[in-house]
């Protein structure tokens, strides 16, 4: 069996969820299969870079970190990210969107 290994020493679950139910976000990394994805070998690809889902529940591993379950509707995949793998969509800050300028309404209609 492989050890489970405590990447870092914050205590996510300390704090309130970063993302809510049915907020939309966009993956900031390719996430492979671990073994915990039913259907596909270990290693497949189960989410790209820049794919976009949407929070439909929020669960906790190891007593330390928040797992999003995350719907990936283009793939019809539901996938256990952390916060870390994910940016929202719905709720960037103003100085964000106001950097983005008029691509801040671009997002709007990525779906």
């Amino acid at each position: 069996m492989v050890d489970i290994a405590r990447d870092d020493d914050v205590i996510e679950v300390a704090e309130p969820p970063r993302f809510h139910y049915g907020e939309r976000v966009v993956s900031r990394s390719t996430i492979r299969n671990d073994g915990t994805f039913n259907g596909k070998d270990i290693g497949d690809v189960l989410v790209k870079k820049g794919d976009i889902g949407y929070v439909v529940s929020i669960g906790t591993f190891l007593q330390q970190f928040y797992i999003y379950a995350v719907e990936f509707t283009e793939h019809g995949y539901r996938v256990g990210m952390r916060a870390k793998e994910l940016m929202t969509l719905d709720n960037l800050p103003e100085d964000i969107l106001a950097q983005l300028g008029e691509r801040a309404d671009e997002l709007q209609n990525l779906r």
